[in-house]
C-alpha cells in the first residue's frame, strides 16, 4: 500500500469520529468494554447458562470489535441478564406435507441487555430484550439437542446483541 493511500485512509478514520471495519462502527476512544457476568432470572435454565453466555458475549466483542474486555476505568458497558429459558410446543413447520403429524418443540432462550456508552454523557445508551429459539422434533428429548441448541441461540443472540451496539445503521 503507498504512503499516499495510507495517509488517506487515516485522514477518514480521523475525520469520521469513529473507526469501521466490516461494518462495525466503534466511537473514537472506545478501546475498553465491560461486560459482567450475566444474572440468572431464568428458571429451568441449565446451572452454566448464563456463565456460557456471557463468556461468549465477551469473546464476540474481545474479537469483532477488538475491545480490551476489562473491569478497570471501561469505556462502554454491557450488563444482561439470562430471562428465560422454555420449552414449548409448536406446530409443523411451513410446508411440512406431513404437518398433521409433525410436531415440534421450540427452546427459546431470552436475555436482557443494558449499553452504556460510558466516554459519552450525551449518549443514554439503550435497554433490550433480544432472543432467538431453536425447533427440534417433538420425538427429540431437550437433553439430546440441547448443547447444540443453546450454542445455535447464543450465537444467533450474540449477534443480534453486537449489531445494535456496534453495527452501522442497525
Amino acid at each position: 500500500m503507498s504512503r499516499i493511500t495510507l495517509l488517506s485512509l487515516l485522514t477518514i478514520f480521523t475525520l469520521t469520529g469513529c473507526y469501521t471495519l466490516s461494518g462495525i462502527s466503534i466511537p473514537t476512544g472506545v478501546e475498553k468494554a465491560y461486560v459482567p457476568l450475566y444474572i440468572d432470572n431464568a428458571l429451568g435454565a441449565p446451572p452454566t447458562l448464563f456463565i456460557d453466555m456471557t463468556e461468549a458475549l465477551r469473546n464476540k466483542v474481545r474479537d469483532e470489535a477488538r475491545l480490551e474486555i476489562t473491569e478497570d476505568d471501561p469505556d462502554v458497558e454491557m450488563k444482561g441478564t439470562l430471562v428465560d429459558f422454555r420449552v414449548s410446543a409448536e406446530g409443523a413447520s411451513p410446508g411440512n406435507e406431513t404437518a398433521a403429524f409433525a410436531k415440534l418443540n421450540r427452546l427459546t432462550i431470552v436475555v436482557a441487555i443494558e449499553y452504556k456508552n460510558l466516554r459519552d454523557e450525551a449518549d443514554e445508551g439503550w435497554r433490550q430484550n433480544f432472543s432467538n429459539y431453536y425447533d427440534f422434533p417433538a420425538t427429540q428429548t431437550l437433553a439430546s439437542v440441547q448443547e447444540e441448541a443453546i450454542e445455535d441461540i447464543t450465537k444467533q443472540i450474540n449477534e443480534k446483541i453486537f449489531n445494535k451496539a456496534f453495527a452501522e445503521d442497525w
